[in-house]
């Protein structure tokens, strides 16, 4: 099980203070890495858990949809823990209205969020990686990367677009010894999700499909998440894995 061990390795999830993120930041503590949490809120919550099991934790507040942020964001991180082993881009934001009066700006702060930052965090991390030979990034993909989805026009172009950066790198890095892929979740229970939980119609529907009969968690990214950042998936490059309970097999 070695080929599973993290300890020694520093991770940088953003969006790391709740939710998705906050699952995977303590997954990858509880296989022995030391975690940065990127938040646009406090990370205290992420910051104790991770403490808790032995590891070192730091947090980092920012705005990850402010492009001039992101560079400081990442000096920040290596001035705290020396180096960054492993990304985790995660933070984003959906924003729920019809396509034909979907506002300009809800456009504009989904793309800024979902994937200029993914875009621009994955090349500072990589220009690192490639330096010390060695890295993995994971990025934050959705049900949505496959799916046209309704009234989240913004959400979806972007998600389509984390899974072509990802191989899009990946064709680049993987010789780099640098292994860059995406998770997929499923419908999970996340703030993102509360108004379709809330609609009692839509949610049953999407229960429906699912063959797990359930909404995922942020624990059940924690062993994908693992995987991804350890040694058991060196030979896996600008792959999407999908953890949704059986969604898209339905």
């Amino acid at each position: 099980m070695s080929i599973f061990d993290l300890s020694g390795k520093v991770a940088l999830v953003t969006g790391g203070g709740s939710g998705l993120g906050q699952g995977m930041a303590i997954g990858l503590a509880e296989a022995g890495a030391d975690i940065i949490s990127v938040s646009s809120s406090d990370s205290n919550g992420t910051v104790q858990a991770v403490e808790k099991l032995g590891r070192k934790a730091y947090q980092i507040q920012a705005d990850l949809s402010q492009e001039d942020q992101l560079e400081n964001v990442f000096k920040k991180a290596l001035e705290l823990a020396g180096k960054v082993d492993i990304l985790i881009n995660n933070a984003g934001i959906i924003r729920r209205v019809p396509a034909a009066d979907h506002p300009a700006k809800d456009w504009h702060d989904v793309i800024n969020l979902n994937l200029n930052s993914v875009f621009f965090l994955c090349q500072l991390a990589g220009k690192h990686m490639i330096e010390r030979g060695s890295g993995k990034i994971i990025n934050i993909a959705s049900m949505l990367t496959y799916q046209g989805g309704i009234n989240v026009p913004g959400y979806t172009a972007s998600k389509h677009a984390v899974a072509g950066i990802t191989k899009s790198f990946a064709n680049e890095w993987a010789s780099k010894g640098i292994q860059i892929n995406a998770i997929a979740p499923g419908y999970m229970a996340t703030d993102n999700t509360s108004a379709l939980r809330a609609d009692e119609g839509r949610s049953n529907d999407i229960l429906a499909r699912i063959p797990a009969s359930r909404w995922g968690t942020p624990e059940d990214l924690k062993g994908p998440a693992v995987f991804l950042a350890s040694a058991a998936s060196d030979y896996l490059n600008g792959h999407v894995i999908c953890v949704d309970g059986g969604w898209m097999a339905r």
